[in-house]
């Protein structure tokens, strides 16, 4: 997988989408990273500093996989840029189809027969001594 600079990433992404437009996918993960070892992150924190953690960005569609890190400060600046790829490439994603309300309804509903006879209350005694 190859790190890119985020505008790198983004332009990668758009040819990504472009060629699946007509058919297959991209599939897009985002997730905190600190891009050290385990073992160097806990050196880190017995020592007291802070570790800087970041965005790691990862995009594949199934032949090619791509990925970039955005620190913090960058990050709503390549977010804005992402929003932007996109909303130019939502084009390419198929309807949903809706069952008419009207239609649904009708099918719902169950034709009316005459209404069911009710049970009549039968009378019982109470279990007490006569007098």
């Amino acid at each position: 997988m190859v790190v890119l600079q985020t505008d790198r990433f983004l332009s990668e992404l758009t040819s990504m989408y472009e060629r699946s437009t007509e058919k297959g996918s991209v599939w897009v993960t985002m997730k905190r990273s600190s891009l050290k070892a385990k073992a160097q992150l806990q050196k880190m924190e017995k020592k007291g500093k802070e570790v800087e953690y970041r965005c790691l960005i990862r995009a594949s569609d199934g032949k090619k996989s791509i990925s970039t890190s955005v620190s913090l400060k960058e990050y709503t600046k390549f977010q804005a840029s992402y929003a932007t790829v996109l909303k130019a490439h939502m084009h390419a994603l198929k309807k949903r189809e809706r069952k008419d309300r009207k239609k649904v309804a009708d099918a719902e509903k169950v034709p009316e027969t005459a209404p069911k006879k009710q049970k009549k209350k039968s009378k019982k005694k109470s279990s007490g001594s006569k007098s």
